[in-house]
Order: structure tokens, then C-alpha cells, then sequence
């Protein structure tokens, strides 16, 4: 149970001091490791005793009973505390468990998770139940706690007073936010302040979200109880939020890769100190994680010029300190989860051997068993059941404005310019046919999409913010065939020609997640988006810009379930159609 966390049984802590003392063996030594002792910010050698889950002792001596105890010679080792991802987007495809699964083998044994998706697709008892479960696993994971839905919905009831009060008070929550409505609060919304308030007394952070945001708006955010931010797209923009006091968390991701311009443009201005700094992967899809997670990130840090020992901490000590786990978390001493990393050299991250709660999941350089799968279909949770039909009748291209991609993830309205009044337009321009359905069928906004693609004849997918269906294409009847396919398989995406399906990717889980192993997910993903890449795809990342069509936290216009809405107006400016 989460409770383990915070303190253990007064049996097992009898337990733990019987190996202290002499009287009982530990499970595992460490023997003459060189670690990372952050309370000196030096690397020491030591004997690290690790009793089941926990570090018990650290220092010169060997234990004195090793009876059935595994002792390991770290001579030539380094070794460091388990890496923490602080901002997680478990859901990019992969889930909880796959991508806890895969991070934990790169090191990043601790996973600090957006709610999202248990927060609007579950009821509360079962949500709460799911991250109590996977909480079982060896690798770590706390969650966030959601203050909107990112996009307007129909049903306000996913905020309900008892519904937000019991996730804010789980002992496995212990942020809120991640904060996208924040002008919202600022022009008076006392909903959202009420509940930033009560986060603040249960002494737990909250996560901003504040892209562009001028020195003003950080203190005024700050004086509401902002306590953290991942936003900065360049240094000075970082530099100002430590000037106000924030604990500041750098961004690498596939749509921002700016942690090395970040990094450079600090020190550049004359940032020296970087205890009050995180990192962040910041939720990418698969393909980004290949090259390794936080491990990935400490790597660049070391080659930006960092001393490694802030390139470290950044990733496991200042975020145990910032969200005050450090008596559990992110440190190689006494009483802490036994998370530890073990390195061929320090200025290499990416272990050859990591334990988990004290399980060996890498052992020289190969995968060990500790992550059996996952029971979804225990919570109910399995395909997407579409007991619906579309037909092309059903739909009718007549809006006089359309959305137009600036980039990934930008939309900007446009008047159209071709005449969508028959069932299939020219591949010689990069305006389609766009359709958002309601997953149960009751509504769609029909409309053009112009700068996705110029060659995606039918295009379906259930992946997005809220689960509803989207469909693009430049043929209303492989725009049907791809709904269709995706029906049939549960959900997922498809990809449509002349009738036939040259490419789909099925997402088991609610119809927005895979259940298979992260490397899978990867080369699926990865086949998928060179399709529509061979199709006149061509901006940073596909993937995110399905995710984001209905999130009102980006400008300027957005495809939501009550129609199309303007960010800055806060008005629908075209409403959803019933059926």
C-alpha cells in the first residue's frame, strides 16, 4: 500500500536495526562503491547495505552476519540514487507501466505522473485503486492532481468537490496542477484558486504552466501559490523565474530539445548554482525515449560543461528536496528507498546495472525479470467499444473558416480557399477534410484542416485529449474506411488508400494507450509517422499534435467538444453539431 512510502511497519524497522546492529543479515552489499553523497556534494567510498527495499547503512564497515547475503564488489564502480522524471505524461501512447517498465531499465527508477487520463476516463475509487497498484511495482511513482481538463468539455461533473478533495489528499499525490488555465485564475476563476489553496495546505507543490509569461505575471502567479515551472524556452526566460524564486525545470522534448540552449544561455548569464533547478523529458511520445530518459538528460548536461554532480542532482537530489522526499528519496544514505544506479564511469548515466526498491532490474548491462504485466482488464479497462456507425452522409464540409497548423501544435483560423462541396479534394495543396466526432457519437464539427498533410487520402484516430475520435483526409469515403477499421480494432489510428488500410497502430487501452512493451510502441509509432511523413506530414511530431487539437492551454483556436473556440476570446465561435 502507498503507505509503505512514508514509513515502514515497527516489524520491519526492528528488522532493519537487527542489521545495524549485527544480529541479522542485510540482503545485499555494495562493497568499496564510489557514490554520490549529496549532503557534501562529493563522491565518497563506502559499503552500502541494502536491507529488502531500503538502505540501512552506509560507511566503512562490512556487516558482520552475510548469511544468504549478496555482496557485490564496486571497486570500480560508480554509483549514484535512481533518477526522477517529475513531470510525466504517462499516456503518449505507451502507459504507466510501459513506460515505468522502460524508464526504470535507463535508471529512472522514480515517476512523478500526470492524472489525466485516470482523472477523466475513471471513476474516482477505481482511479485512486490503479495508482495504488502500480504503485506496487519497483519502480516509484507518485502522481499530479489536475486543477481543468485542458480543453472545454461537456461535463463539468470530472471537477466535483469530492472527486478533486480525495485525489489532492492520496498520500501518492503530492503536486497540483500542472497549471494550463492559469489566466483563468488570474481574471477570477476562485474554483481552481480554492483548490491551489488547499494544495498549499496540505503542504504539497504546484506545477505551473507558463509559456511566455513576463516577469509580472511570474510574481503574480507566484504570490497564488506557483511554486514550480517547466516553460522556459530560453535562458534568460530561466534565469527569470530563479530570480523570482521558482524552482525552474528544463525542458527537453521532441517538439523543445532546449535543454543544451538552455543550459548554455545560463551560464552564459552568469548562472553558477543550479540546486534550485530541475529536468524534464516533459511527456514525449515513444520514439524520443531511445536514447534513454533522464539519463539522456544528465548526459547532455555533463557535455554542456555542468559539473556532473549538478547534472545528478538535478535528476534525483533537488527533486527529492523540492517535493520534501528527501528522507526517502534521491539520496545514497540511511532510510532511503534503495533506487540506486550503477555506472561504468561517472560522465556515463545510462547504467549497467540498476536496482529498484532494492531489485535488480539491469545487471551487467541485461534486463532482469521484476515488471510482470499489468491486470488492466482487473479495473475494467480494456478496447474502445464504438457501437456506432458514420456514414459519408453524415457529414458536411460548409464552415466558412477552417484551422490552419502553424506548427505541431499552433492552430490559427483561416478562410477557405478551396470549395469543399464534393467528396474529395486535389493532393496538389495541403488543405483536407477535418472531422472531430464525439467517442459516443453524439456530436462533430466538420471543417478543413490546412498544413497537416497533402497526400493522407483517410485518417482516423481515437488518440487525443479526450478520447474523442478525429478524422482527416482528402477523400470523404477513405476518410469512412479509416473510421471504420478503427472501430473494428478498438481503437488506436488508421491510415486509408483507395479503401485500403496501409497502416494502423491499435491502442488497447481505452482506445488511447498501448498495452505493449515500450520498445514495441517505438517501432510501431515510428512506422506510422513515416507514413504520414511520405504523405506531406511535416511538421516536428504528429503525435502531439493529435494530443493537442482540443487543448485550449496553446493558441489561438482549438477543436473542443462544444465546437470551436477561440483561446483568446474564451468564446465558441462555431459549436459543435448533435447527430
Amino acid at each position: 500500500m502507498p503507505e509503505r512510502l512514508y514509513r515502514w511497519t515497527k516489524q520491519r524497522l526492528r528488522q532493519q536495526l537487527a542489521v545495524v546492529q549485527g544480529d541479522r543479515a542485510p540482503s545485499l552489499v555494495l562493497k568499496e562503491a564510489t557514490y554520490l553523497n549529496h549532503a557534501r556534494r562529493k563522491w565518497l567510498t563506502a559499503n552500502i547495505w541494502v536491507t529488502e527495499d531500503r538502505i540501512v547503512y552506509v560507511g566503512d564497515e562490512m556487516p558482520t552476519k552475510t548469511t544468504g547475503t549478496e555482496i557485490v564488489d564496486c571497486k570500480k564502480s560508480f554509483v549514484v540514487p535512481g533518477y526522477i522524471e517529475h513531470h510525466a505524461h504517462p499516456f503518449q501512447l505507451y502507459n504507466p507501466h510501459s513506460f515505468a517498465k522502460y524508464a526504470s531499465s535507463r535508471g529512472t527508477t522514480t515517476l512523478i505522473n500526470d492524472n489525466m487520463v485516470f482523472f477523466l476516463y475513471l471513476e474516482k475509487k477505481k482511479a485512486l485503486s490503479i495508482i495504488e497498484a502500480l504503485n506496487e511495482l519497483p519502480a516509484t511513482m507518485f502522481w499530479w492532481c489536475r486543477y481543468d481538463a485542458q480543453t472545454e468539455v461537456l461535463d463539468n461533473a470530472f471537477f466535483s468537490h469530492s472527486k478533486m478533495k480525495e485525489w489532492l489528499e492520496h498520500p501518492l499525490v503530492i503536486q497540483g496542477g500542472e497549471l494550463t488555465s492559469w489566466p483563468k485564475v488570474l481574471n477570477g476563476d476562485d474554483s481552481i484558486l480554492h483548490w491551489m489553496q488547499e494544495t498549499a495546505r496540505l503542504r504539497k507543490r504546484i506545477e505551473g504552466h507558463l509559456p511566455g509569461a513576463s516577469e509580472r505575471t511570474l510574481a503574480k502567479m507566484a504570490l497564488l501559490g506557483v511554486t514550480c515551472d517547466h516553460e522556459a524556452m530560453t535562458g534568460e526566460e530561466a534565469v527569470r523565474r530563479l530570480n523570482l524564486g521558482y524552482m525552474t525545470s528544463l525542458r527537453h522534448s521532441s517538439i523543445r530539445p532546449d535543454l543544451p540552449k538552455l543550459l548554455k544561455e545560463m551560464r552564459e548569464l552568469g548562472v553558477d548554482y543550479f540546486d534550485r533547478c530541475l529536468m524534464t523529458t516533459d511527456g514525449s511520445p515513444p520514439s524520443f525515449y531511445e536514447n534513454g530518459v533522464m539519463d539522456q538528460l544528465i548526459k547532455i548536461a555533463i557535455d554542456s560543461g555542468l559539473d556532473p554532480i549538478d547534472a545528478y542532482s538535478m535528476a534525483s537530489y533537488n527533486v527529492a528536496k523540492y517535493y520534501q522526499l528527501d528522507q526517502k528519496l534521491g539520496m545514497i544514505a540511511p532510510g532511503r528507498i534503495a533506487h540506486l544506479n550503477i555506472l561504468e564511469a561517472i560522465d556515463q548515466p545510462n547504467p549497467k546495472a540498476v536496482l529498484a526498491k532494492g531489485q535488480w532490474l539491469v545487471r551487467e548491462g541485461r534486463q532482469c525479470e521484476g515488471f510482470e504485466s499489468f491486470p488492466w482488464e482487473k479495473f475494467g479497462i480494456g478496447p474502445l467499444e464504438i457501437d456506432w456507425d458514420l456514414s459519408e452522409s453524415d457529414l458536411s464540409f460548409s464552415m466558412p473558416m477552417g484551422i490552419e497548423m502553424a506548427n505541431a501544435v499552433i492552430l490559427k483560423p483561416y478562410q477557405i480557399s478551396v470549395e469543399p462541396t464534393g467528396q474529395e479534394l486535389a493532393t496538389t495543396h495541403d488543405e483536407s477534410f477535418f472531422v472531430m466526432i464525439d467517442k459516443n457519437g453524439k456530436w462533430l464539427i466538420a471543417t478543413m484542416i490546412k498544413g497537416f498533410a497533402t497526400h493522407v487520402l483517410g485518417f482516423a484516430s481515437s488518440f487525443s485529449n479526450t478520447g474523442d475520435i478525429i478524422l482527416i483526409g482528402k477523400n470523404v469515403s477513405d476518410m469512412i474506411a479509416a473510421f471504420r477499421a478503427l472501430k473494428k480494432q478498438g481503437g488506436g489510428m488508421t491510415l486509408v488508400e483507395d479503401g485500403n488500410v496501409i497502416g494502423s497502430m491499435t491502442l488497447e487501452l481505452f482506445g488511447v494507450l498501448s498495452a505493449k512493451p515500450m520498445q514495441e510502441i517505438m517501432e510501431e509509432e515510428k512506422k506510422f509517422v513515416t507514413l504520414l511523413r511520405e504523405r506531406g506530414y511535416k511538421h516536428e511530431d504528429p503525435i502531439y499534435s493529435l494530443l493537442f487539437f482540443s487543448s485550449t492551454h496553446l493558441p489561438y483556436i482549438r477543436v473542443t467538444q462544444r465546437g470551436i473556440y477561440d483561446v483568446k476570446k474564451k468564446t465558441v465561435l462555431f459549436p459543435a453539431i448533435m447527430r
